[in-house]
């Protein structure tokens, strides 16, 4: 029997999540200038190869890699991929996009189009942290980090999300928050 289902997530995909796995594993004591060799070096590989390199991007950053020790600088530095990685989809879809380097009290994604602009978190969980509560999705933080937007969106794979009801939903939609989800 024939498979007739297209292959989602490729070999070189897998490849290159190996690559940038590592490439975060690099790091050289400076966060700052990682962060930035990160989002360029990113930006170069999206610009040269084009959305289908994007799209496997976001077919598989949502896991944060196990290798990678609790709350460390590689765990650091791989959320800030994840942000890269959203700034880089909204700049897909036409939108003027930035990656906020400060870190206090803001969100990390600001996104802008020529009638609205909004500010946007990329989640992303170890696939071994099985309960995940209200705070991890940061909802209300999202609300009070808007600074003068009328709209805030936090983005996170669809496996993540709580299947039955939970507090994020309601808090989203009195908040203004978007939960959007792939």
């Amino acid at each position: 029997m024939e498979n007739y289902m297209k292959k989602i997530i490729s070999e070189s995909a897998n490849t290159r999540r190996a690559f940038w796995v590592e490439e975060i594993r690099k790091l050289s004591g400076d966060f700052g200038a990682d962060s930035t060799r990160l989002e360029k070096e990113l930006s170069e590989e999206i610009k040269k190869h084009g959305i289908p390199v994007l799209l496997d991007h976001l077919r598989l950053c949502g896991d944060i890699p196990e290798s990678y020790d609790h709350d460390s600088s590689e765990e650091k530095l791989y959320s800030n991929y994840t942000d890269a990685l959203l700034c880089e989809a909204f700049k897909a879809i036409g939108l003027k996009s930035i990656v906020i380097k400060e870190r206090a009290d803001v969100a990390d994604v600001e996104a802008y189009a020529k009638t609205y602009d909004f500010v946007a978190d990329a989640k992303a969980f170890r696939l071994s942290r099985t309960a995940k509560n209200q705070k991890d999705f940061k909802v209300q933080a999202m609300d009070g980090w808007k600074h003068g937007k009328k709209y805030a969106m936090v983005v996170c794979p669809i496996y993540q999300l709580p299947a039955r009801t939970s507090q994020i939903y309601q808090q989203a939609s009195s908040r203004n928050v978007c939960i959007f989800t792939y």
